[in-house]
């Protein structure tokens, strides 16, 4: 399965349309995000094209193709909108023999870490950093953000594929990649 991962989003219709732009380029089967889709928070400003609205309706027409966790900005209010469960703290997904624990990373995160087992792999957004580190025991992940990159990143999503995980610019510029075989 090829699944385009990505997270916060912050309600920018300009660079939510660029990931659906990406998501239809790269020909994935699902589009798993880790949350802060429509609000940008109190301590962010707003993002470019920010259209919340515009979001929620770009993101419903691929209602079928997403799987969703909540952010720390989601709210019962953003479940009233979405054609898709929004409101998940995290979710189990198994990928090629891989346990990935995605959540957004404000409650479960590299400081406070869920019940991982060994070589799992914990899929964070929340930072807005794009980040891989192998800790020996699990392997800590993070796409970065789609609309308010911090550090000098990249505006960006990640990609699986036949046991990788490729980082990549909205423009589909590939940057890191991770070998779980």
């Amino acid at each position: 399965m090829k699944l385009l991962i990505a997270s916060d989003i912050h309600g920018s219709a300009l660079f939510c349309g660029q990931l659906m732009e990406a998501y239809k380029k790269e020909g994935t089967q699902r589009l798993l995000l880790l949350g802060d889709l429509l609000y940008h928070g109190p301590r962010n400003e707003l993002p470019q094209g920010y259209a919340p609205k515009e979001v929620i309706r770009m993101l419903n027409e691929k209602s079928g193709d997403i799987l969703c966790v909540r952010g720390n900005c989601e709210a019962e209010v953003d479940q009233m909108v979405l054609d898709f469960p929004v409101m998940a703290d995290y979710s189990a997904i198994f990928l090629d023999g891989i346990t990935v624990y995605a959540t957004h990373g404000h409650i479960w995160n590299e400081e406070d870490l869920p019940p991982l087992k060994k070589g799992d792999i914990l899929l964070c957004g929340h930072t807005h950093v794009p980040k891989c580190t192998d800790h020996g025991n699990y392997v800590y992940m993070n796409p970065g953000s789609v609309s308010i990159p911090k550090e000098g990143s990249a505006h960006g999503y990640m990609i699986f594929e036949d046991g990788s995980f490729v980082w990549k610019t909205l423009a589909g510029e590939a940057y890191l990649k991770y070998e779980c075989r």
